[in-house]
């Protein structure tokens, strides 16, 4: 049976919570996480490198000198990208598209793959609740401290929007906070340690359970299949 200790504020031990194996006790697969680090990666990416081409260089507008006669080489315009201050050929651009295309399985495989990675070697940290009553990062350190989270870099995951503890978590060094809802595949590889509450575990063993499909909807769909 998998299953993780739960913690409350004061660092003490007041139970244990079984885990999803099909959420938390999943293989890894090297392959399958680098596709999708690699895809989460582009996605993110956003190009700022920006040239301008002959078009739209300013000036130019005048044949530098006329076509024959003169003994220097015929040029229709300074902006041409072989003068100093034209234009530049194949240069890079800010309308690039570097986004990847996955599908919903893989990232959600993913995902489950380093959640379950998180179980497997104790760095998973489960509290009972998690609830400021004001905006404190000193509220927030102290629950820190006291909770066995050993790591640089701490993934909070919060079954919803908190912006208590939110904004008493950001001033906090190495601390992250994400909801369950968008968690991506680079924040969870990215921490030494993820904690979360019972209900970000609901939350997370709702959202990326894989759906299977039943007797009922299999046969609908092997019909359907036929006709075309």
């Amino acid at each position: 049976m998998l299953s993780v200790a739960i913690y409350n504020r004061e660092g003490k031990k007041v139970g244990e919570r079984e885990l999803s194996p099909v959420v938390f006790g999943v293989t890894p697969r090297p392959a399958v996480l680098h596709e999708t680090v690699l895809a989460a990666m582009a996605n993110a990416r956003r190009p700022v490198a920006h040239t301008k081409t002959r078009g739209e260089v300013r000036g130019g507008g005048k044949k530098p000198w006329r076509q024959k006669g003169t003994g220097r080489a015929r040029h229709g315009s300074i902006r041409s990208p072989i003068w100093i201050g034209g234009g530049v050929t194949f240069g890079p651009r800010s309308e690039r598209n570097f986004s990847v295309k996955l599908n919903r399985k893989k990232r959600n495989l993913a995902i489950r793959m380093s959640l379950s990675d998180k179980a497997a070697h104790g760095h998973l940290v489960v509290l009972d609740e998690l609830i400021l009553p004001e905006f404190k990062t000193k509220a927030m350190a102290k629950i820190l401290e006291a909770l066995p989270v050993q790591a640089k870099k701490i993934l909070l995951v919060m079954p919803a929007r908190d912006e208590k503890v939110s904004m008493s978590s950001r001033n906090i060094p190495g601390l992250r906070t994400a909801n369950a809802q968008s968690l991506s595949i680079l924040e969870v590889i990215g921490s030494g340690m993820l904690l979360t509450t019972t209900k970000g575990v609901d939350v997370l063993e709702r959202l990326f359970e894989p759906k299977t499909e039943t007797a009922e909807t299999a046969t609908v769909s092997k019909n359907s299949n036929r006709k075309r």
